[in-house]
């Protein structure tokens, strides 16, 4: 076997491989959100509290993601990914074992934190990975995640079904996540800085490429915050519907974004990047506009399942633009990450309060001005195009596999 297919092998394994990283992290999401409802009645929380408790959540992401760049630096990509994946997995046992609010912020601070910089780290390996194979990747990557978010919280609802110990449910859950990500990391790429490269701070803040890659990302996040927290809220209230259709928009919405993602890499690499997103933003805008004026709740949930449709990919090539934009993709992608987690924190919150002092139909006028916004944005994306075939000089344990 040549250099160059054992090199093409290897970087296909690693593919799969980081593939199921993504799943393994988005089923610890899934798996905590279908027990949310018990850790609230464990710690014997009203709504406000508990609310404040999940924000630590974010808090503890936007903190600790630009930790990333530097223990990748300085452990290589594989190790880190290994350490960091796991202190993820693990941290899932946490908010099970809180008694009280103060110990539930804490729980929840590390929770995040852990979830933050196992993000980044996945990001920047999936980044290289598109590099070397020379196509788009990112969009079927975060479609596992969502893959893997919706297996954890069907094992969760199954779970809560039987009156399962949430502490019992969690630490089994745990336990095979993190057997199943330290097997998965064991082929992602091994990469390595350069002799003569300089260690980033330990503390780095976003760079300014980051900064307008990190405002499309906001706008998606956004959309997709206030769809998944409102949707249910919005059929029932406006549209009078029955909890089990509210419940169902919800759904829809989430499997439409797992499947635009899972698709999406056939239609990024056909149209590029930037025509991708104007046309999503353009579905999204669409979508928005029959929520807005939905008289039917078959309207509004086709309205919602247009929002999911629209905004799919737009995370992950924001995540892809930001690895490709400079010589540091770790730095760069936490500081995409960051900005998209302040959004998804600001955004219930934020339509919340919009729909409190007007209506959840202005609410939805705002989360759709925003959606349009990706169409007129896309264009900052053009380094994710640009970049997609370059080659990565900081690989050393695995060769371009392109002659």
């Amino acid at each position: 076997m040549s250099d160059v297919t054992r090199a093409g092998h290897e970087v296909r394994r690693a593919r799969y491989a980081v593939a199921a990283v993504f799943a393994v992290h988005g089923a610890v999401t899934g798996s905590f959100a279908t027990r949310v409802p018990w850790v609230q009645d464990h710690t014997s929380l009203g709504a406000g509290q508990l609310g404040f408790a999940l924000a630590f959540t974010a808090l503890g992401a936007s903190c600790a993601m630009p930790l990333a760049g530097g223990i990748t630096h300085r452990f290589g990509s594989r190790a880190a990914l290994r350490g960091l994946l796991a202190l993820w997995t693990l941290s899932l046992i946490l908010p099970s074992v809180a008694p009280n609010l103060v110990t539930l912020c804490l729980a929840m601070f590390v929770y995040g934190a852990s979830a933050g910089m196992a993000d980044v780290a996945m990001n920047a390996l999936g980044v290289e990975v598109e590099r070397r194979l020379g196509k788009s990747i990112m969009s079927g990557l975060h479609g596992m995640w969502s893959a893997g978010a919706l297996i954890g919280s069907a094992a969760g609802t199954l779970a809560a079904h039987l009156g399962a110990d949430a502490r019992v449910h969690f630490a089994l859950a745990s336990a095979v996540l993190t057997l199943l990500g330290l097997v998965a990391c064991t082929w992602v790429l091994d990469l390595q800085p350069a002799e003569d490269e300089e260690p980033p701070p330990r503390f780095a803040l976003p760079p300014r490429s980051a900064l307008l890659i990190g405002a499309v990302g906001f706008c998606a996040v956004f959309a997709e915050g206030a769809s998944l927290d409102w949707s249910a809220v919005f059929l029932r209230d406006r549209l009078d519907s029955s909890a089990g259709l509210a419940a169902a928009s919800t759904t829809g919405f989430m499997l439409t974004m797992a499947v635009a993602r899972i698709a999406g890499d056939a239609v990024v690499n056909r149209f590029g990047a930037v025509r991708t997103v104007r046309a999503g933003g353009v579905l999204a805008g669409l979508g928005g506009l029959l929520i807005v004026l939905a008289g039917h709740p078959v309207v509004a949930m086709t309205g919602f399942a247009l929002m999911g449709l629209g905004i799919a990919v737009v995370v992950p090539l924001c995540f892809a633009a930001a690895g490709h934009a400079g010589p540091n993709p770790s730095q760069a992608i936490a500081g995409v990450a960051t900005i998209t987690y302040t959004s998804g924190l600001v955004a219930p919150s934020l339509i919340g309060g919009v729909a409190q002092a007007t209506s959840l139909m202005v609410s939805f006028v705002v989360v759709t001005a925003l959606a349009c916004g990706l169409a007129v944005c896309a264009g900052v994306l053009r380094t994710a195009e640009r970049g997609g075939g370059e080659v990565s000089r900081r690989a050393a344990a695995v060769p371009d596999p392109r002659p």
